[in-house]
């Protein structure tokens, strides 16, 4: 009973929108299918990496010293800044190409890698992930069993949500590729990337623990 209460809380965890599911979807507007899983995953290894930071009681010592977790805030907020920025001028490129294709500079398109790093970055500077990790999972460990090796097995299962469910939004988003492909949707949806990137981003630098 245990594994169900705890997989639905995934399932709805993983349904809020939040940073990841921003990283993602730009990644996937950007560059397609294929970018948009790349982020996933990146995503996902960080998620696991957290799980195991709480499990072996990591977590705990992050939380302990306040310099360590603003030096994160900071420089998780950075980040996001960073790639919000980068997704207005983006957008600003997109605009000079329909009005004037002749002198506008090619639009650059993530690849795998460049995703997949930018979905893992924006996770481990995160230090609200390692909150939620070591508040999260616990709750769902049964009374006399290993807790690092159910937390662990917890974290698995975690992933593996989190995973299906961002695939099923990629899918989602790549059957509509004929109406997101055009040049005035897609500068749109760069440009409100791109906001909502840098106010995550503020929100973290200016928020306290």
């Amino acid at each position: 009973m245990y594994l169900l209460a705890f997989i639905g809380a995934c399932v709805l965890v993983a349904m809020v929108p939040g940073v990841s599911t921003a990283i993602i979807l730009r990644q996937t507007l950007r560059a397609g299918r294929g970018s948009g899983m790349a982020a996933t995953l990146g995503n996902e290894t960080g998620i696991f990496l957290w799980a195991l930071a709480a499990a072996f009681g990591l977590s705990a010592l992050l939380l302990a010293s306040q310099f360590a977790y603003d030096v994160m805030r900071v420089a998780g907020a950075g980040v996001l800044l960073y790639m919000g920025a980068q997704s207005l001028w983006q957008a600003r490129k997109r605009r000079q190409a329909a009005a004037d294709p002749a002198l506008a500079e090619p639009v650059a398109v993530d690849g795998w890698r460049r995703s997949y790093l930018a979905g893992l970055g924006t996770c481990l500077a995160n230090p609200k992930a390692a909150v939620f990790a070591l508040s999260f999972l616990p709750q769902f460990v049964p009374q006399g069993q290993n807790v690092p090796l159910t937390l662990v097995a917890l974290a698995v299962i975690w992933v593996l949500v989190d995973t299906i469910w961002y695939g099923l939004v990629i899918w989602t988003v790549a059957r509509a590729k004929a109406l997101l492909s055009r040049p005035s949707v897609r500068r749109r949806l760069e440009q409100i990337s791109g906001v909502v990137l840098i106010g995550l981003g503020l929100r973290l630098v200016l928020e306290s623990r």
